[in-house]
């Protein structure tokens, strides 16, 4: 990374299903490997080489978007929600380590925004029932998540 970066949003991830009990082993390893590797390594990746160029100038913040599945479980994703329970983790490791470089590490987790990643979802039987679970009764957009 250069030496410009003051902040950053670790924003990328992936969602794909694989069931306990109807993938094949296969399958859920194939999940399990693009998960984690999408949605916790090239976070932490992004984390080392921008946390390092930050404290090297003084300071700088990352914010890491979280899911409410790392607390509510994801029953057909597990890799999805362990991946970022395990975001949450990895952040708050970093906001320690550097926080004396004056590096800020933060994470949200603003549960389903419309996104194209959730428009499927929100656009199916699932969606009223998500958006009841607000009690706005509708799901974030991208520019409230950014604003917090």
């Amino acid at each position: 990374l250069g030496e410009s970066v003051d902040i950053v949003i670790n924003n990328a991830a992936i969602y794909e299903e694989s069931h306990f009990l109807d993938s094949t082993f296969d399958d859920w390893q194939r999940v399990w490997r693009d998960t984690i590797d999408a949605n916790l390594v090239g976070p932490a990746n992004v984390i080392f080489h921008a946390g390092r160029s930050m404290a090297r100038r003084g300071g700088g913040v990352i914010v890491c978007v979280s899911s409410r599945g790392a607390f509510r479980g994801e029953p057909t994703a597990p890799a999805y929600g362990a991946s970022k329970a395990g975001l949450n983790q990895l952040s708050q490791s970093a906001a320690k380590a550097l926080a004396p470089s004056n590096v800020v590490v933060g994470v949200v987790a603003p549960g389903f925004v419309d996104t194209a990643m959730a428009a499927e979802v929100l656009n199916g039987e699932r969606g009223d029932a998500i958006r009841g679970d607000s009690p706005f009764n509708r799901v974030a957009s991208a520019d409230e998540v950014a604003e917090a």
